[in-house]
């Protein structure tokens, strides 16, 4: 799997309250809505200039704080590709996996605000382009990229008729 984009840089402690905003809240029903306001408190600009594709890149502790599942499901209606980060909260990381949107853990320093970004997930490599810096990150298991290009759990449990990861081989940790 390679992805391609935009770099969106936010900084250390981004938390679901900053990527959800609780006050709209009331708008749980209606992601539509929602999504327009992913990530304003970090970034005001963010929601109505982001391109499929781009990529959200954090420093250390993404997405920390409540266990907000819809967090990371209104980064990807936002069109991003993957969220790449120091370090990510764990919950915010299954929950990111389980919708489909790949997190990718690495030195975020050298990848600058607006850069162009292509990520191969299979061999754990970002590339700044055009034949820019290359960045290494532990690759995704098979089972989460399986899951992953699936759509997300969801879909991975329905397209292998129920059979759970581990009758896949997969290491379901």
């Amino acid at each position: 799997m390679i992805l391609k984009g935009r770099v969106w840089k936010f900084g250390d402690d981004i938390s679901t309250d900053l990527i959800a905003p609780g006050r709209y809240f009331h708008l749980r029903s209606n992601l539509d809505e929602f999504v327009k306001h992913v990530l304003e408190d970090a970034n005001p600009d963010f929601a109505g200039r982001v391109k499929p594709g781009d990529f959200v890149v954090g420093g250390k502790n993404f997405g920390l704080g409540s266990s907000r599942e819809h967090a990371p499901l209104l980064i990807k209606m936002a069109g991003v590709s993957a969220v790449v980060a120091k370090s990510v909260a764990r919950i915010f990381f299954r929950n990111a996996i389980n919708i489909g949107l790949p997190v990718l853990i690495c030195d975020t320093d050298p990848l600058p605000d607006g850069a162009l970004l292509e990520a191969d997930l299979a061999n754990g490599q970002l590339q700044v382009l055009p034949k820019g810096r290359r960045i290494e990150f532990s690759p995704l298991p098979d089972v989460m990229l399986r899951i992953l290009q699936d759509g997300g759990l969801v879909d991975h449990i329905k397209k292998n008729k129920g059979f759970g990861l581990a009758d896949q081989g997969g290491d379901v940790r």
